[in-house]
């Protein structure tokens, strides 16, 4: 794929905003990604290039919508100073695996990652079904190789030279199941899965997706652990969905253009251990007590309400699978060397006495460079009664996967 003058889709894609290392630039979404030899200026959200071509082998745009793009964007990107540092010249050299790729979120996710212009193979694991999802993606003219693996059998070589594995695998929510229903059947899976991960592919970023994220992610770390390869900059709970939903919903609440909206969220993944801290919303608004209350219960319980509309026929498969490919696609980039990527994540963490929690941090090629301790401060009674509220059951279910991955033994 040539790195110049092209136009790709990058879905999902968190940019950040701001020169001055001082000041946390605010998380911006996009869905276009341009690609040019110059420094790339800031534009409505987008990093734009000053010189924009339309003419992609891997573009999904059309090219009446492609003189659009360029026509609206090329002209105000060339009156912006060249601020950023870090040059968007992607070249397809990532692999990723997805593991559950046949399920209800494992297919859009895989066809979300196979657009991305930063990754040169897709390998998709299953224990079945697998093999006509990969034959599918393998269509999509995006420059990624897709490869499929199917059973226990062929799981390590699914992971070999992996650099970011993303395990949606295990069962969906039915209604009346809260995520701690899942547990038993979810903690054994993503044990196994985690073993093999550590065997084949130590060094990659790990994205756990699989229910009940807050006690899955410790169960990973304590496989690690005694597979002696943990690092728990590398180890991440995805709650990027929590993000997703705040900011729609306060978007649509505030009638605000959706791509200025960033709402941290923070604690767990799970009822009320889901925070958005409504007060360090960008941009700066303000709510009454009523709307802080109803977005926040909401929020916490989003991932219930596509339950009970979906009436037994799943559970939030398609968001859940496009903010997850949003933190790939974030992943992505600060492997690739971006050095602005932020993103919410359940992660270790000292922001609190737990030991996991779920907060803002700052991305690198080395997984957490840091932790955004200053969305814990100046909180509002409201916020703070809620942080102190979420902690014991938080505490609970950390402490859950601790001890379920303690007592079972680690596959030599």
């Amino acid at each position: 794929m040539e790195a110049a003058s092209a136009a790709t889709f990058s879905v999902g894609s968190n940019f950040s905003f701001g020169t001055k290392a001082s000041q946390l630039p605010q998380s911006k979404l996009s869905s276009v990604r341009f690609n040019s030899q110059s420094s790339l200026a800031t534009f409505s959200g987008l990093k734009a290039a000053t010189f924009v071509t339309s003419e992609s082998e891997s573009s999904f745009l059309g090219k009446e919508s492609n003189a659009a793009l360029r026509c609206s964007v090329a002209p105000k990107a060339q009156k912006s100073s060249q601020r950023s540092q870090y040059r968007l010249n992607p070249q397809a050299s990532y692999k990723v695996a997805v593991l559950g790729a046949a399920g209800g979120i494992g297919q859009p996710l895989a066809l979300l990652i196979k657009m991305s212009p930063l990754v040169s193979a897709l390998h998709l694991y299953d224990i079945a079904n697998v093999k006509g999802v990969a034959a599918d993606l393998s269509h999509c003219n995006t420059p990624s190789q897709v490869l499929d693996f199917t059973g226990a059998a062929e799981l390590p070589n699914s992971l070999k030279g992996v650099d970011i594995v993303v395990i949606p695998a295990g069962v969906p929510r039915k209604p009346g199941m809260t995520r701690d229903d899942l547990f038993n059947i979810n903690a054994s899976i993503v044990k196994t899965l985690v073993e093999a991960v550590a065997d084949n592919c130590p060094d990659a970023f790990i994205h756990i997706i699989s229910n009940p994220v807050n006690s899955t992610v410790p169960i990973a770390a304590e496989v690690l652990k005694k597979k002696g390869v943990y690092d728990p900059k590398k180890l991440f709970g995805v709650t990027t969905l929590d993000v997703v939903r705040a900011n729609t919903f306060v978007a649509e609440k505030k009638n605000l253009k959706l791509i200025d909206v960033d709402v941290p969220v923070v604690g767990g993944h799970a009822g009320i251990t889901i925070l958005p801290l409504l007060s360090k919303t960008k941009p700066s608004v303000s709510f009454t007590d009523e709307e802080v209350q109803e977005l926040t219960v909401r929020i916490q319980n989003a991932g219930t309400e596509v339950v009970e509309a979906k009436a037994g026929a799943g559970s939030a498969t398609l968001s859940m699978a496009y903010a997850a490919a949003r933190f790939v696609e974030s992943s992505l980039r600060a492997l690739d060397g971006d050095a602005d990527v932020y993103e919410c994540s359940f992660v270790q963490s000292d922001l609190t006495e737990l030991p996991f929690f779920a907060s803002r941090v700052k991305l690198g090629r080395k997984g957490v460079e840091a932790f955004i301790s200053s969305d814990l401060q100046g909180l509002t009674e409201y916020e703070q009664k809620a942080l102190e509220a979420l902690k014991p059951e938080l505490k609970a279910s950390i402490e859950k996967g601790i001890a379920f991955a303690q007592r079972e033994p680690v596959a030599a």
